[in-house]
């Protein structure tokens, strides 16, 4: 008697097909991030929450613990990806199995890209948590309790072994358009130099940026300004993004982040610190240029400052930027516009608003929007080239030529970086700089911050917001947010504790210092 039921999905019936190897591998796909990785930079120095209530507000002050539910959220949906993808890997060659004219290629191909996507979330994992388990079957609900940390070394040489693997199973490019935003070979290296340069291992992430800049088909995107946009979307520059489509697989960016000027909720408050991080037209940062203007604080600067965010009217004379419906940015206290500041939550608390992914289209169908988000760009793999070299002391011409070729983007078109004998701490901040200016908004500075070991100069106190003279008056002031007053503790704060709910059901895993 055959008593497998055929009417729901199982194991024993469902992998009898490329069709079935390729449905479930897209299913992994849903496990990469998306939209929110953007909330990443208001856990940095460069935004700011818009609420000094929940987990991340708490996580900012320095009060969390062991016990602060976010850890475990995070915990739980990062092994289920790791779970969901050793699942596939241990029941895909069932396929040829029961089709011995599938092609073998092909199944591997989808193994790496399957490889890919875990190596990339124990990347994470180990970067918030440290030593964690490497689970790399499926396990039963006993056995998760007694498995033994890794090192966090041990995370790394895996994650090394996984995208050097995946690399040499993946192609270069697709042939068909049905498989944009698939994996690719270019994919798997970015993120292994992205996860060595993590973890300071300057070589290793040095070489494998290289190799993606050696295979010949990435390029730097004319406009920056709309590279974040439709008319961009799988252009040259995109190595990885997460692929959406309105009225299928859409998000609702455009609602979330849009200032309330144009119906959005704000999301992120972009701070004064990113704003002054943009240099002078000139190549010079405003403190350093003569010409700078402390009454027009935006005109003549890094086109990408007005390319990034929305910028705020500093007086009666000087207005803000101009919306998509046309209103000017209007937010100082007194105007009554929807952006007020000190108002209430959902509104900027700096001044500023975010511009990048925040795009036209979407005005009239604000949570139903379509624009990929892009988790690998060329110019971070530029950037992370340049850093690694420079951490290397092995300065040459191919550092400044990384470096410029991002800064002379056409509608860019900032001064070059001149080799002039800079130091290796000079070139250091250059290139630490330019990953703030270059990659704002894009979800990756709270990271930078870690690995940088700078938090606890950065995270630090109130929130620096706009400057702006008041309506009427003639003497500027700062707008300084008071939301949360941040505080980091270099001895605790470099790693989050491990659940404490993980400590209670496997006695092997060890808290992290300070918890």
């Amino acid at each position: 008697m055959d008593t497998t039921p055929q009417n729901t999905l199982n194991s024993e019936i469902y992998w009898q097909s490329e069709e079935d190897a390729f449905s479930a591998v897209n299913a992994i796909y849903n496990e990469l991030p998306g939209v929110g990785e953007m909330a990443w930079d208001r856990y940095s120095d460069i935004g700011n929450l818009m609420s000094p209530s929940g987990d991340w507000a708490s996580i900012q002050r320095g009060e969390h613990g062991a016990s602060t539910g976010l850890f475990q959220n995070y915990w739980d949906s990062n092994y289920q990806t790791i779970g969901r993808v050793n699942y596939f890997l241990e029941n895909v060659d069932k396929v040829q199995e029961n089709d011995p004219a599938a092609s073998e290629s092909l199944l591997t191909r989808l193994q790496a890209e399957a490889r890919v996507i875990r190596a990339m979330t124990y990347m994470r994992m180990s970067f918030w948590f440290g030593d964690i388990p490497l689970v790399t079957s499926s396990i039963s609900v006993e056995e998760g309790r007694g498995l033994v940390p890794a090192t966090r070394e041990e995370i790394v040489d895996f994650i090394d072994n996984e995208l050097t693997q995946a690399a040499g199973n993946l192609p270069v490019e697709y042939a068909s358009s049905d498989d944009i935003g698939r994996i690719t070979k270019g994919a798997a290296l970015g993120l292994k130099a992205r996860a060595m340069i993590y973890n300071n291992r300057w070589s290793d992430a040095r070489d494998a940026a290289l190799e993606v800049m050696n295979l010949g088909v990435y390029d730097l995107y004319d406009s920056y300004e709309n590279l974040f946009g439709y008319a961009a979307q799988n252009n040259d520059e995109v190595i990885l993004d997460r692929q959406y489509t309105r009225d299928d697989h859409s998000h609702s960016f455009f609602e979330a982040y849009a200032p309330r000027m144009m119906n959005g909720s704000v999301g992120i408050s972009p701070t004064r610190i990113l704003v002054d991080a943009y240099e002078t037209e000139n190549g010079l940062s405003i403190e350093e240029d003569p010409s700078y203007d402390p009454l027009d604080p935006y005109s003549n600067r890094d086109p990408r400052l007005e390319y990034t965010l929305f910028l705020p009217t500093f007086s009666d004379d000087v207005p803000g930027s101009e919306l998509y419906n046309g209103e000017i940015y209007e937010n100082r206290p007194g105007t009554g516009t929807a952006d007020e500041i000190i108002i209430q939550q959902n509104r900027t608390n700096t001044g500023f608003n975010t511009r990048k992914y925040v795009n036209p289209e979407d005005m009239s169908d604000r949570s139903n929007n379509g624009t990929n988000f892009i988790l690998l760009r060329y110019a971070d793999i530029l950037l992370m080239y340049a850093e690694a070299k420079i951490e290397l002391n092995e300065i040459d011409a191919s550092v400044y030529d990384a470096i410029n070729e991002v800064r002379q983007r056409p509608d860019v078109n900032m001064p070059e970086i001149a080799n002039t004998g800079q130091s290796q701490e000079e070139m250091r901040e250059i290139v630490r700089n330019e990953r703030m200016v270059e990659l704002a908004m894009e979800g990756l500075r709270y990271w930078d911050v870690i690995r940088w070991r700078i938090a606890e100069d950065v995270l630090q106190g109130n929130v620096p917001g706009m400057d702006y003279i008041p309506v009427g008056e003639t003497e500027p002031v700062q707008f300084v947010s008071g939301i949360i007053n941040r505080h980091f503790d270099p001895d605790r704060h470099y790693l989050w504790p491990i659940p404490e709910q993980e400590l209670t059901i496997n006695s092997n895993l060890t808290q992290n210092p300070g918890y």
